[in-house]
């Protein structure tokens, strides 16, 4: 039985993993900030460790008797002063140089879609520095690149909800968004596989005006969507930097997203359409 630790286990895509794991029949150990985030997922992991992964000495013994890592440890809230670099980067590295001291044999990391053309991004940044540490390091590794998560697109649920949804510019552009659990499914099989890397996208292909619209549809509302133009967004991300650059490199980001298409191979069955009628019966 292959013992897996799961970096990122209270995150929205390493819930998921940590139950394909247990599902397949793997032992599981969980690293998290805060053992009680991990309450409802305590029948699928075999050992819980407490550590910060900005603070070494906080993860001595995480990788001893291990032999896959998983991390989809990444940060979109901002936790006191620490950056995008800080923990995508410097956190993930962290944990690999326990790794490298240990007799973990692979290294299974979640980066970003097109990684490589968005390092002018922050955030794109430091995971693809983490990414190039990864491949420098000798282990054996596994890197997923998703074009997006089905929670990001919870967003456009709650301005649905809030009546009206923004669109960076038309709305034009496409992508195929995947669902956690359908991941997770990849996340795990990468565990055997030999691919290096592999861009995974979900089942179906829709513009961002087309996602408003089913975000509507989910609650019967009438469908208001207003198109704010690329220039005015540019102005309100200089603005946001001066005054919280976490927050203004966010918004670049999905700026960025937004206007540009992001299609990978299509992976999983679960739909954009219903994971956004499960919420809304979650709400009711």
């Amino acid at each position: 039985m292959k013992k897996i630790l799961v970096a990122g286990s209270t995150g929205y895509l390493g819930q998921f993993v940590v139950k394909e794991l247990k599902e397949r029949g793997y032992w599981v150990r969980a690293l998290a900030r805060d053992r009680s985030k991990l309450a409802h997922l305590e029948a699928f992991i075999d050992e819980i460790v407490v550590g910060e992964v900005t603070e070494p000495e906080t993860l001595r013994h995480i990788c001893d008797d291990i032999d896959v890592v998983f991390s989809s440890i990444g940060i979109t809230k901002q936790k006191g002063k620490l950056t995008f670099k800080d923990v995508d980067y410097q956190g993930n590295k962290n944990i690999l140089d326990l790794a490298l001291k240990t007799d973990v044999k692979k290294f299974i990391y979640v980066s970003v879609y097109n990684g490589s053309k968005l390092k002018h991004l922050d955030i794109v940044k430091a995971h693809e520095l983490f990414v190039e540490a990864l491949k420098a390091s000798g282990i054996d590794y596994s890197i997923l690149r998703p074009t997006g998560y089905f929670s990001d697109m919870g967003e456009f649920l709650k301005m649905a909800k809030r009546g009206r949804v923004f669109l960076f510019g038309k709305g034009e552009n496409r992508m195929n968004p995947i669902h956690g659990l359908d991941l997770a499914v990849s996340c795990v099989d990468a565990i055997s596989s030999q691919d290096k890397e592999v861009n995974i996208g979900g089942p179906q292909a829709l513009s961002y005006r087309e996602i408003g619209q089913i975000a509507f549809e989910s609650y019967h509302k009438p469908i208001k969507i207003t198109s704010v133009p690329i220039w005015l967004i540019k102005i309100i991300v200089r603005i946001t930097k001066v005054f919280n650059k976490h927050q203004g490199e966010l918004l670049a980001f999905f700026t960025c997203a937004g206007t540009s298409d992001a299609v990978a191979p299509s992976y999983g069955s679960i739909s954009l359409k219903e994971y956004y009628a499960q919420c809304v019966k979650e709400e009711n």
